[in-house]
């Protein structure tokens, strides 16, 4: 369920609303035609007037708040500041996405930087983490869990490894159907009453845009207490 920009998110049985922060966003087709060598942001007064927008099939990539970080205890148990054994945190996030076949294919990559308490002897740690896909800002139609390995040095509390997480997702289910294309891009002249409205107030079309708009998000693959945890600390 989405929510003001945010997302139902659950860990197990732990669900909790929560923001996403978006590193790669699709602009959605505004009301005028992209001819020539349009760009985004660009006046089009041809004709007509609007601003110039370029959609995307590409996922929206981010980071669900609450799972962009993970601590671990000892005593395991324990919630105390005292037992922080090792934190981790996810960052860097950058994706590349290719629109070239039937398919839309988008590997996410990001660092996972992770401090221990205690740096006598090498240690070597596994963490979980997923990448989930989200369409329409709420229903999630795949996800896959894998790990990352910190490795450290001894007499050392740092350590720093890298991740990546690849979505597959149908162009056809990412793309608008022709209807609403043309709806969306029809030339609206200054001073008619329809170049007042914007088009995506139509239910049809504001719904078509939401179910060809999907998210392709990564974060730690949490137990019921460490989203518990991230979320109400």
């Amino acid at each position: 369920m989405q929510i003001g920009g945010g997302a139902l998110f659950c860990a197990d049985k732990v669900c909790a609303y929560v923001t996403i922060r978006k590193f790669a966003v699709p602009l959605v087709l505004a009301s005028t035609i992209l001819t020539g060598c349009a760009k985004t942001g660009d006046i089009e007064l041809d004709g007509g007037v609007g601003i110039t927008a370029v959609r995307t099939a590409c996922p929206i990539v981010g980071v669900p708040a609450g799972t962009g970080d993970i601590t671990l205890f000892d005593p395991p148990a324990s919630r105390e500041a005292s037992a922080i054994d090792v934190t981790a945190t996810i960052t860097n996030v950058r994706s590349t996405c290719s629109e070239a076949g039937a398919d839309v294919v988008t590997t996410v990559t990001f660092d996972v930087l992770a401090r221990r308490m205690r740096g006598d002897q090498p240690r070597t740690v596994t963490v979980p983490y997923f990448i989930a896909i989200v369409r329409g800002g709420s229903a999630v139609t795949a996800k896959r869990v894998d790990q990352v390995t910190l490795n450290f040095p001894a007499g050392q509390t740092g350590a720093t490894a890298q991740a990546s997480a690849t979505s597959v997702i149908a162009k056809s289910a990412a793309s608008l159907p022709k209807e609403v294309r043309e709806q969306l891009t029809k030339r609206r002249r200054a001073g008619q009453e329809e170049a007042a409205v914007d088009p995506l107030t139509a239910p049809g079309v504001r719904d078509a845009v939401s179910r060809a708009t999907f998210e392709a998000l990564v974060g730690f693959q949490l137990t019921d207490e460490q989203l518990r945890y991230n979320v109400t600390r």
